[in-house]
């Protein structure tokens, strides 16, 4: 309760504070209740934990300083920028055993102490800062518990690895940890000033350990209620030990504590390496050149000398990477290396600096394919002495690494046959990643089974990196194993949605209140239906058709209101904002929002109420717009209809009611705006996607089939674009600086090669001038004898496209959507599985006046930090939907035996071909070297490309025959093999006799 002068002191220091930080005002002549209450009604607001923590600290706390100076915004204005420091002396030390300043909100006990031989009385951990940072996993563990983990500590984990912050911030969530956050920078004895001369890092050192000392002090003054509790200090950094044990501090290393704690040998395994033990496994053999210090790093690139890009490894050559260099504007370029001295320890997705060889030295992308990483690698692929100068392309190597990307690696253990040896190899899942060697004892038990490893570094005079044991994850081949470490591997956030996030969701039993009510337009008579994928509960987008008293057709898409439910900047709308997309896999969903909005709330099934956003347009029977209008709705569905039945509906003619009706009128609809839209120069791709029915009880793949679409697929298609485009439109108008759009560039000449060189195979001519030319070019293509020639050449035309992406419209000045031949787009009609569109929503609810706005929806540059973000989880859940297909497959062909199937050759390799099975939506790679086995004579031409074996020449597009079984030799990496059936070649053929019993038998067996 705030006395008369406290209060009037608070209004006049936050009423400034709110002004100066968030232009924010609070009425200073409002009465003391009315005051606090106004505070309280900014709960959900991002100043409101400001506020509390101000007034607290104005009434609780003395200022230390204040430091004022003027910083330049990105407008080129300048801002006064006022610091100030508060110290207090009531900031409790959390421990249940302290009488002093105990609080009902203890955290730390003292009756759970972990057991320890160097420790054997009742003690309390306290890591400094690099402990917390390579140790994470060690404290992650269930054994560790009452840890101390002091402010100071938490500010430079977030300073400098935003991964392991988050997961502290777990840690310290988790009440059976019992970690402590102990706010040391304000309380008065443990602040400490940085000395003139010294540096940040010895002043955070000497802050811990002055926070170290005043716990030990402070516990063995107060009356405790376990006798000789202790403090104990982990680091690892020798000096801080040493200064620390001179104080009169009890310290260990964090090794050496690990070690003593006997009853969890375990715990060794999760060590991360120290430099002590990076020395000893490896050999004094120098294979690697020096990485650069970062300093001459920058100073190179800031003068041209070196490149700064993404490393990405190949997934078909561990000899070859290619670093991406990000020029002015959308402009890059794509530096080949080549050979392990060139790659010099850079891993997949690391920030690199590359320096240019000299230009006689370029070389081209290799095209071979290797089969598996054998254990006598060379250093280099060999590639034909006469290849054309003019494929060649910039060619660099490695000299400094300027961030690493290591994350924890899926993969299984390589036990070592020494006997008793405790360092072994691990295999990553992905192929991309270099083995790594680890010392664990527990390799009898993990071999067999899907494990996490972290790597700690990579000397230069070792073959591998050196990491240590994260985790088990279960036995290789399990299914659920198996999904865990797809999602992993993609890093999909798939776990439980957390209590703070839940605590944000409606109460039930929910209704439609009078209040939902204000600012929508009742179209509950209107009929209204959707349509949609079989089994689909999430249900974004719902359609309607009727014909006007004028003539004229009305037509609306309704879509699922999600952003009524998810309010800005809570718990929630946080969630969704991080995992950005929902993640279909095979039988399973990873819900982007909570199962009771995305199958319930929002989804908007038939014959309930629901709340949804309206886009809804005047048109006359040649689908010209008259009107477009945007509202906010309640609707009643009347139907959900799969396309199939849907499709039935239109096809019947015994059928007349108001449900089919509207469907007939929107497909009539579909048609013209589909044809409008081919006109205009949008493409039609193809791309083959596959379906597998799922056994109810085993959960299998019980048959795998391609998807048929059906007009009313395109049908819902054409609304649904036809909305974004609008939607578009709006918000671009009202807030051209902050819209976020979706664009999809054209694709540069070079990724047309593969395409203008299968259409030369076959003497057809592409053009690709613009989208317009090659759709019509496309539509023309045709051979004689070949039906599905098209076909194939727009499945290889996709893949020469680029990826759509999203930008916020002020971050940039190219809004064209390539494909759909569209000036300008954006995504808002399915908010319940994209993070994308609830922005959207947002932003159309401000233009129409149906919603207010916050300052980060107007913040281009946080718009544009999102829109990184939604790319990225977008393409993840694109690889993992495909691992997933791809797993899926090979439980499918488990069984089966082999079984003989017609392809086509879609790519050429110097040692292979891509074959695709149309049957199954499946590519595979017959291989033409083998180790078992002497080579055959082989050719390559890539000029053509063809491949010539044993006389016999391969072109894109040829027509073979292959066997279809699954390689389970390796449990790791299973995969799909192909033999080649026909055309015969001797010796590389696979004997029809060898192939056809088990294909008789397997349709014995179905």
């Amino acid at each position: 309760i705030l006395t008369k002068t406290q209060l009037h002191f608070s209004r006049r220091i936050m009423t400034k504070k709110l002004n100066q930080k968030f232009a924010v005002k609070i009425n200073t002549g409002k009465t003391r209740r009315e005051f606090i209450g106004s505070i309280w009604q900014r709960r959900n607001h991002r100043e409101f934990t400001h506020v509390l923590h101000l007034v607290y600290l104005v009434f609780v706390g003395i200022m230390l300083k204040s430091k004022t100076f003027v910083k330049k915004t990105r407008s080129g204005g300048v801002i006064k920028v006022v610091r100030e420091h508060y110290l207090r002396d009531d900031i409790w030390c959390g421990s249940e055993a302290c009488s002093e300043c105990k609080q009902d909100s203890t955290v730390l006990q003292t009756d759970a102490s972990i057991e320890s031989s160097l420790c054997s009385y009742p003690h309390y951990l306290l890591p400094d800062s690099n402990v917390v940072l390579h140790q994470i996993d060690v404290l992650e563990h269930p054994v560790i518990q009452n840890v101390i983990i002091l402010q100071t500590v938490v500010q430079e984990v977030r300073h400098r690895s935003a991964p392991v912050y988050k997961r502290l911030k777990d840690i310290l969530h988790e009440k059976e940890k019992h970690f402590y956050t102990f706010t040391n920078e304000h309380r008065r004895e443990t602040f400490v000033e940085r000395e003139p001369g010294e540096s940040a890092n010895d002043r955070n050192d000497r802050a811990i350990r002055v926070a170290a000392k005043w716990y030990s002090q402070h516990l063995n003054t107060a009356e405790t209620q376990a006798e000789g509790l202790k403090v104990v200090l982990l680091t690892n950094d020798q000096g801080n030990k040493q200064k620390a044990e001179e104080g009169g501090l009890l310290v260990f290393k964090c090794e050496e504590y690990i070690k003593s704690l006997i009853a969890n040998p375990e715990l060794v395994d999760l060590l991360a390496l120290s430099n002590d033990d990076k020395n000893e496994i490896t050999s004094s053999k120098v294979l690697y050149p020096e990485h650069l210090p970062l300093s001459r790093v920058q100073a190179g690139i800031k003068s041209g000398s070196y490149l700064q890009g993404t490393f990405r490894a190949s997934r078909d050559n561990y000899l070859e990477a290619t670093v991406f260099v990000q020029g002015e504007g959308d402009t890059s370029t794509e530096v080949i290396l080549q050979g392990l001295q060139h790659l010099n320890r850079a891993v997949h997705q690391d920030v690199v600096a590359v320096q240019l060889l000299p230009r006689e030295q370029w070389v081209a992308p290799s095209s071979v394919v290797m089969q598996d990483e054998g254990a006598g690698k060379d250093d280099g692929v060999e590639e034909d002495e006469e290849e054309k100068v003019s494929s060649r392309k910039p060619t660099g190597k490695v000299v400094g690494i300027i961030k690493r990307n290591w994350r924890p690696f899926c993969g299984m253990l390589n036990v070592s046959q020494i006997k008793e040896s405790t360092r072994h190899l691990f295999t990553p899942a992905d192929r991309r990643i270099p083995r790594i060697r680890v010392e664990t004892r527990q390799s009898s038990t993990l071999a067999g089974q899907r494990i996490m490893v972290a790597i700690d570094g990579w000397p230069k005079d070792s073959r591998y990196p050196n990491g240590h044991f994260v985790r088990s994850l279960g036995g290789a081949g399990e299914k659920d194993t198996e999904e865990e470490v797809l999602l992993l591997e993609h890093d999909v956030p798939h776990q439980a949605f957390s209590q703070a996030v839940l605590s944000f969701l409606p109460q039930m039993p929910w209704v439609i209140t009078p209040e939902d009510m204000k600012q929508r337009e009742d179209l509950r008579s209107l009929t209204v239906c959707s349509v949609d994928p079989p089994g689909c509960t999430d249900i974004d987008d719902a359609l309607h058709c009727r014909e006007l008293e004028n003539g004229n057709l009305e037509v609306g898409v309704h879509i699922a209101d999600v952003s009524h439910f998810i309010r800005p900047g809570n718990a929630l709308d946080k969630e969704a904002a991080n995992r950005g997309t929902t993640v279909y896999l095979c039988g399973k969903r990873i819900d982007m929002v909570p199962e009771l909005l995305s199958s319930n709330l929002c989804s908007l099934r038939s014959n309930v109420e629901r709340l949804a956003f309206s886009c809804i347009w005047e048109m006359n029977n040649k689908a010209e717009i008259l009107k477009t209008r945007f509202t906010k709705s309640v609707i009643n569905s009347k139907a959900s209809l799969t396309y199939a039945e849907a499709q039935m509906r239109i096809d019947d003619t015994s059928l007349n009611d108001d449900v089919t009706k509207s469907l007939r009128g929107l497909n009539k609809l579909a048609k013209i705006f589909k044809r409008k839209r081919i006109e205009k120069g949008a493409l039609t791709l193809s791309s083959l996607e596959v379906r597998f029915h799922i056994d109810s009880e085993t959960h299998d793949p019980i048959e795998l089939q391609t998807k048929e679409l059906l007009e009313t697929n395109s049908m819902v298609e054409e609304f649904m674009l036809l909305a974004n485009i609008s939607v578009a439109q709006k918000i671009y108008d009202e807030f051209s600086e902050c819209a976020l759009l979706r664009k999809h560039p054209a694709p540069p000449l070079s990724n047309y090669d593969i395409l203008f060189k299968a259409a030369k195979s076959k003497n057809v001519e592409i053009h690709t001038d613009s989208a317009k030319a090659l759709a019509d070019s496309l539509d023309v293509a045709r051979v004689d004898g070949f039906p599905y020639f098209n076909t194939l050449l727009r499945i290889l035309a996709t893949r020469c496209m680029m990826q759509a992406v999203y930008f916020c419209s002020g971050m940039d000045s190219d809004f064209h959507h390539y494909g759909l031949a569209s000036p300008i787009y954006t995504h808002f009609t399915s908010p319940i599985r994209r993070y994308a569109d609830i922005i959207v929503h947002r932003l159309l609810a401000v233009a129409i006046g149906a919603d207010s706005t916050y300052p980060d929806l107007m913040d281009k540059h946080k718009q544009s930090v999102l829109c990184n973000n939604l790319n990225y989880r977008h393409k993840m859940s694109q690889y993992a939907q495909r691992a997933s297909v791809a797993f899926h497959t090979q439980l499918f062909f488990k069984n089966r035996g082999i079984l003989n199937e017609e392809g086509y050759v879609l790519f050429v390799r110097k040692n292979a071909i891509i074959v695709l099975i149309p049957k199954f939506g499946l590519e595979g790679t017959v291989f033409f070297d083998s180790k078992d086995k002497a080579a055959p004579c082989v050719v390559f031409d890539e000029e053509g490309p063809t491949l010539t074996v044993e006389q016999h020449t391969f072109h894109i597009f040829d027509k073979v025959k292959v066997t279809i079984s699954l390689d389970a030799s390796n449990i790791q990496h299973q995969k799909i093999r192909m033999s080649l059936v026909h055309p015969v070649i001797p010796g590389v053929s696979v004997p029809a006799s060898d192939a056809e019993p088990q294909a008789k038998k397997l349709k014995v067996d179905r």
